[in-house]
């Protein structure tokens, strides 16, 4: 499985600040995750991406990414881009493939339009089902797909959610319900196809504005892959690689979503629980909503943990 990180701020930030400078960065988990399920495979080399949208914004406001095949901690461009550019919205992603050939095409985000996607998962048996997602979609955003991931045939399944994937602008009830349809959609075709074998769907996307991120196992009884935030009103470096998310009063500057956190702050980390959708809207309200299909359970809900394991740290 591969890891990823999502920084929302009301100021830009440079990029060094989330891929390259803290001790567990987004470039550190892509040869030290600690967190993934497979840990037979604790290496996310076969590719990274990273986009963001500019600070000030032109009419043209779409996302640039730069993606390579090569592993995240032997790219010297990426480092070096990431001392000099500064966003205040950025995803991030270091790929261990599951689906796909090692190719640009197949690094995660991936970009229409405004919009910007990425996932952390896999969809289960899925050439049992691509043959349905495709004939579901519209002319235009079947020939968009360029890749083979199972998870750009998501991005596209979602798209397919929207009546007009090429607006200016979605409210993030827009983009809550199109991810929602999205998932409700795999999970019909994985019972049509006798799938028995849970998919984990960490999806994230954001059109600039609003973010929704979803943290989803199709299991009752399983956990899904991790998935943590925190929000303050400062990231501040307090000494070379450690960080500390700076609450100075109740606003919320700043949110961001990983796979694994950051920094070693245990206080700092908030775990969101397996099967909820996570949005964080243009006022920087963060807003979590469980998702209440038949993988919903209770139970599971109640004996979440609130904060970071100690197996982290």
């Amino acid at each position: 499985m591969c890891r990823f990180l999502l920084y929302k701020g009301k100021d830009s930030i440079q990029l060094a600040h989330l891929l390259t400078r803290p001790a567990h960065s987004i470039i550190n988990q892509s040869f030290d995750c600690r967190l993934r399920i497979d840990t037979r495979r604790p290496i996310n080399g076969d590719g990274f991406g990273v986009g963001w949208y500019e600070s000030n914004p032109g009419p043209d406001n779409t996302p640039c990414i730069f993606a390579s095949v090569t592993p995240a901690w032997n790219n010297q461009n990426l480092a070096r881009l990431a001392e000099k550019i500064r966003s205040p919205l950025v995803f991030a992603h270091v790929r261990a493939s599951t689906s796909g050939t090692l190719s640009e095409n197949n690094c995660h985000p991936w970009k229409y339009n405004r919009l910007m996607w990425m996932h952390n998962g896999h969809i289960q048996d899925f050439n049992k089902i691509k043959r349905k997602l495709q004939q579901s979609l519209r002319d235009e955003i079947f020939l968009f797909v360029q890749g083979n991931t199972d998870s750009e045939w998501a991005f596209a399944l979602f798209l397919n959610q929207l009546r007009d994937p090429q607006a200016e602008r979605f409210d993030h009830e827009t983009l809550k319900k199109a991810m929602l349809k999205t998932i409700e959609q795999l999970n019909i075709w994985a019972e049509e196809a006798g799938i028995t074998e849970p998919s984990l769907l960490n999806f994230a996307v954001t059109d600039g504005c609003s973010v929704v991120c979803t943290r989803y196992i199709n299991s009752k009884t399983e956990e899904a892959a991790s998935l943590y935030f925190s929000s303050g009103t400062n990231f501040k470096e307090y000494k070379p690689g450690h960080y500390r998310m700076i609450k100075a009063d109740k606003r919320e500057d700043i949110v961001l979503v990983a796979s694994e956190p950051l920094t070693f702050e245990k206080a700092d980390w908030l775990i969101i629980p397996t099967n909820t959708c996570f949005v964080i809207t243009p006022k920087f309200n963060v807003l979590l909503f469980p998702i209440k299909d038949q993988y919903y359970n209770s139970d599971r809900m109640k004996k979440r943990q609130s904060i970071v394991p100690p197996a982290v740290l």
